[in-house]
């Protein structure tokens, strides 16, 4: 799958299931991680476990379950707590090379959770030197943090994001040569949509397939975002009938513009994913 959105709770509320569904998201994450303090962690994992919101009727809406980073000494027990709360997928945060990947799978085998899908969270200088590595691995997606990336870097968040522009679109060509899609970066202000809808469409024009998202107002305008608009779509449909009216052969042309192989495949891929929708 190739979420546009992944919508984020706190795993102490696992209330917010239904909050996620109204939504419409494609990944409803209950998070053990930033969003439960520490003294919570155990809390947070029995009421997942005993909730077991994966049994319920979630029609097309993945739930995943993000879990403390490997190093924590909460991994393990997270992971069974996920298993427990019938997670279709399990989100590492800070994953740094191939081996941890491989390492994250190997528990989640162990935990009875090996076919589940795996998120890699990169969001770390380790992780975004060795991002191909990463998403080469044996990861079903990506996300790019950028709140813990610049604090590992010792730099400061700007509204601009020129700050993370290289690692960002690094994150994005890292997965593109992995094969797997890649979620942006969170929006910390959830009252200001003007600036999440600019980052989105700033993070679609680089690659990336949907957004983190950490309020449901969000969701609307990440799925609006990563989705071809109405012009793109009639675009699309433009440059196909041109092209087969010239009958495949010699130079095509459409309003104005040379049309070739590559443009031909984003035309393409324009109407399959809106049929998919």
């Amino acid at each position: 799958m190739a979420p546009r959105s992944m919508l984020f709770g706190p795993a102490t509320r696992v209330d917010f299931v239904p909050k996620f569904l109204a939504s419409g998201t494609d990944i409803g994450v209950l998070d053990l991680e930033d969003a439960v303090a520490e003294d919570e962690k155990e809390i947070a994992r029995r009421a997942i476990s005993e909730a077991r919101p994966g049994d319920d009727d979630l029609g097309s809406m993945h739930l995943f379950v993000r879990v403390n980073a490997l190093d924590t000494g909460h991994f393990e027990a997270d992971l069974a707590a996920a298993a427990e709360a019938g997670a279709h997928g399990i989100i590492v945060p800070k994953l740094e090379s191939a081996a941890e990947v491989a390492d994250a799978r190997k528990a989640m085998h162990a935990a009875g959770i090996g076919s589940a899908g795996l998120c890699a969270g990169i969001e770390s200088a380790a992780g975004v030197h060795r991002a191909v590595d990463v998403a080469g691995a044996s990861v079903d997606m990506v996300y790019f943090g950028a709140e813990d990336f610049i604090t590992d870097m010792g730099g400061v968040r700007t509204e601009s994001n020129d700050e993370v522009f290289y690692a960002r679109s690094h994150v994005a060509l890292a997965a593109r040569l992995g094969g797997v899609p890649a979620l942006d970066q969170v929006v910390a202000d959830f009252n200001d949509g003007d600036r999440f809808e600019r980052e989105a469409l700033a993070a679609r024009s680089l690659g990336y397939s949907g957004k983190l998202c950490i309020h449901p107002g969000q969701v609307s305008l990440a799925l609006a975002a990563f989705s071809p608009s109405e012009q793109e779509l009639l675009w699309a449909r433009g440059v196909l009938d041109a092209v087969a009216d010239a009958g495949g052969k010699g130079v095509v042309s459409y309003e104005g513009t040379m049309v070739d192989a590559p443009i031909i495949r984003r035309a393409e891929a324009f109407l399959a994913q809106s049929n998919k929708d």
